[in-house]
């Protein structure tokens, strides 16, 4: 467990896991609760079972993970789990959706939809969390130093 939880007193972990938390809860919020422009968790889960052809449960999964998984990498708490969650997520939604797409965002508005370099972005920086903790400020490494005084 202590290898789960430990992390290092790293700003650059801080910077990393504040900024991918931040980005992705709202992504979690529109899924969740509908907020920002989402359908919220009934047809969300519509849409992916339907339209991506998504299992109900894999749903619930990228819906959690992506909203109260952002609320924790936040925090610094369970940050491995959540930036394994991050992974698989991206992994998925450039598998069913964005490859087809290419590698470029669709800033011109010229292909059918978005590429998926948003994507791998968050997969490096969940990557970088998953190798190095939740750094500085996190309640992982508040609770690696509690096991370490027992």
């Amino acid at each position: 467990m202590k290898a789960f939880f430990s992390t290092t007193d790293s700003w650059p972990l801080l910077i990393v896991r504040i900024g991918v938390g931040a980005v992705l809860l709202p992504h979690g919020f529109q899924k969740l609760l509908g907020w920002f422009g989402g359908f919220g968790w009934g047809p969300t889960i519509g849409f992916f079972s339907q339209s991506l052809h998504v299992p109900v449960f894999l749903t619930m999964l990228v819906i959690l993970g992506e909203s109260l998984g952002s609320v924790a990498m936040l925090l610094g708490f369970m940050t491995r789990f959540v930036a394994t969650g991050y992974i698989l997520i991206m992994l998925g939604a450039i598998d069913l959706v964005h490859w087809n797409n290419g590698f470029f965002m669709n800033w011109f508005g010229k292909q059918p939809g978005e590429g998926f370099e948003y994507h791998l972005l968050v997969i490096a920086m969940a990557a970088s969390l998953l190798v190095g903790g939740g750094g500085k400020w996190s309640v992982d490494g508040a609770i690696a130093q509690n096991m370490d005084r027992r």
